[in-house]
């Protein structure tokens, strides 16, 4: 992960659902920080600023600058709109360096298998306990070659510097296959050939009434 982006944050005093809607009017987003056994501090974030801090990363590490004081913190919980996918609130957790934090990491596939595979993603994120300032935004699996019924598991994943991944490490995370026709494709087809043939036998027997009529002259 890049280093960690700072941002200026305020105290809020006031707290509640019209607070907060008077705060995100404001251009700001509420937030709040915990953890530590510190009291929680109730903040405003720039909304701009935060929303790209964000964007692109699952678990952002972000300096906070509280009226002067900088604190590392940890985005555990964002809220977002449904529709306009603004942020409504965040919870942050007081992070201390040096320390090692539990989170979720997406997972992402990188090459090609062998020609007339397919792949299959099992798991969309990989629990990994690594230290605060070194979260990786993606665990990366490389499936360049595989063959049809290979599978890769959490066991065959490079942990990333420094961490431990906190999952089973027989599980299967990527299965390499070929596409094979399910037994309803294979039913059908079958009867759509059975009723072919049938037709088109009935249709070579039978004789028209013009043949017949030529029989009898």
């Amino acid at each position: 992960m890049a280093d960690n982006t700072k941002l200026t944050a305020t105290k809020r005093t006031e707290f509640g659902k019209g607070a907060a809607r008077r705060t995100r009017r404001a251009g700001l987003i509420p937030a709040v920080l915990y953890g530590h056994g510190t009291e929680p501090q109730h903040l405003a974030l720039p909304s701009h600023d935060t929303f790209l801090a964000l964007k692109d990363h699952a678990n952002a590490l972000l300096t906070l600058d509280i009226e002067g004081k900088d604190q590392l913190a940890l985005a555990r919980d964002v809220q977002r709109d449904p529709v306009r996918r603004t942020i409504e609130h965040i919870d942050f957790v007081v992070v201390r360096r040096g320390e090692k934090v539990t989170v979720e990491v997406p997972l992402h596939v990188e090459g090609e298998s062998a020609p007339g595979t397919i792949h299959q993603l099992e798991l969309q994120h990989l629990t990994v306990t690594v230290p605060a300032t070194r979260i990786p935004d993606q665990v990366v699996v490389t499936i360049d070659g595989l063959e049809d019924g290979h599978i890769v598991r959490v066991g065959d994943i490079p942990t990333p510097e420094g961490a431990s991944i906190d999952a089973d490490p027989e599980a299967a995370v990527v299965i390499i296959s070929i596409p094979r026709a399910t037994a309803e494709d294979l039913e059908a087809d079958e009867a759509a050939a059975e009723a072919g043939a049938e037709a088109g036998a009935e249709g070579g027997s039978a004789p028209t009434e013009e043949s017949e009529e030529s029989e009898e002259a």
